[in-house]
């Protein structure tokens, strides 16, 4: 096992596949690696950054880039924060302060945040081997995954929240739903990998995929945000040529060449996670040209200090946009990185052609 570096003590990562032209060179990648690990709790918490709260999305997304860079160590603490921390039924808060497990500052359950863990903990054993680890997670995964199908609408669709009274939400929000259609598909990945057949999952996820393909009116209309136009890329919902198709309907309203992709249209603001995220969609196409000017265009964003990256852009003032070097802007981009290097857990997880699909259904006929 690779033992964690402290933040102080960075080194050049043991793998080529973060040192991209343009992007990172190698001293570089390292010092963004150790800038995440600077924040994280010794518990494994990884909040934005220290004194901001900690989501369980972004967690894990942290998580994910410390894979990338061999440091597997840190990423396993992670997801033990996330195994200990698991609410009873299956989900975790929205937020905590600083990582606080005890200091709950939105006591909702998001259902993407919590289906997310099982693209982190696939994206780990196809980085590690390590089965004692999948073993150690398969409750919280499977407890998850429950968690996020109870609200399951019939159209497909995966209502977005579950407040602390209980209440659950039926509405749909596409961008986290796309997500949750990723997640699905990597829990059958690790069911797979158990010989733990899911059927229920299966089913659930051809039906979300179906929503996602052909029914934006089963979603709440959030089309002025970026991720809603890439994130059904992303997700692995839309493949080929209708998900080439979609990436270039939206490339003039949400990309500014030479800075970014904004994040909600008209504003005058690129933030760095959708551009890296858009990045990492763009390379799941086989548009890997665009992928690395994307991520190319938002180096402006890079503190050169801590090797982390400012949230956005304010292009029209000439101001960066809030003034927070989060760990997740860092991450996405690192994630980006190592799939244009070619690093094959990354590679697996977000290019979908190794995931299980689950089972499409007798709905309206397939275009």
């Amino acid at each position: 096992m690779t033992t964690s570096r402290s933040a102080g003590d960075p080194r050049t990562p043991s793998s080529e596949h973060l040192v991209l032209t343009g992007v990172l060179t190698p001293e570089e990648a390292a010092q963004t690696v150790a800038g995440i690990l600077a924040v994280q709790r010794e518990d494994g918490a990884i909040p934005w950054f220290r004194g901001h709260h900690l989501d369980p999305w972004d967690h894990v997304e942290a998580a994910m880039a410390l894979d990338t860079a061999d440091e597997h160590e840190a990423a396993e603490r992670a997801y033990l924060w996330l195994a200990r921390h698991q609410l009873d039924d299956g989900s975790w808060y929205a937020a905590y302060a600083d990582g606080d497990p005890d200091d709950v500052t939105d006591r909702g359950r998001e259902t993407n945040f919590v289906a997310y863990i099982a693209v982190g903990v696939w994206h780990h054993y196809l980085a590690t081997g390590d089965d004692t680890f999948l073993d150690r997670m398969w409750p919280t995964v499977c407890a998850a995954v429950e968690f996020v199908l109870r609200l399951q609408q019939p159209g497909g669709q995966i209502g977005w929240r579950r407040d602390d009274d209980g209440t659950p939400a039926s509405d749909a929000l596409l961008t986290g739903s796309s997500s949750v259609h990723h997640a699905l598909r990597c829990a059958l990945a690790i069911a797979e990998q158990r010989e733990e057949p899911q059927p229920d999952w299966e089913l659930a996820v051809g039906a979300l995929r179906h929503a996602i393909r052909r029914h934006p009116e089963r979603f709440l209309d959030k089309d002025r945000y970026s991720m809603d136009w890439y994130y059904p890329v992303l997700g692995g919902a839309l493949t080929g040529a209708e998900a080439r198709e979609r990436i270039d309907e939206g490339w003039e309203r949400f990309v500014v060449p030479g800075l970014g992709v904004r994040c909600v249209v008209p504003n005058p603001w690129v933030t760095g996670g959708e551009s890296a995220e858009l990045a990492l969609a763009l390379w799941a196409t086989g548009e890997s040209d665009r992928a690395l000017e994307v991520l190319q265009s938002i180096q402006h964003l890079r503190d050169p200090e801590s090797g982390l990256y400012w949230t956005g852009y304010v292009f029209e003032d000439d101001a960066i946009w809030p003034r927070e070097l989060t760990t997740w802007t860092a991450g996405s981009l690192l994630l980006a990185v190592a799939a244009l290097g070619g690093h094959e857990p990354t590679c697996a997880v977000f290019g979908g052609e190794q995931l299980p699909k689950g089972m499409d259904p007798d709905c309206c006929p397939d275009a």
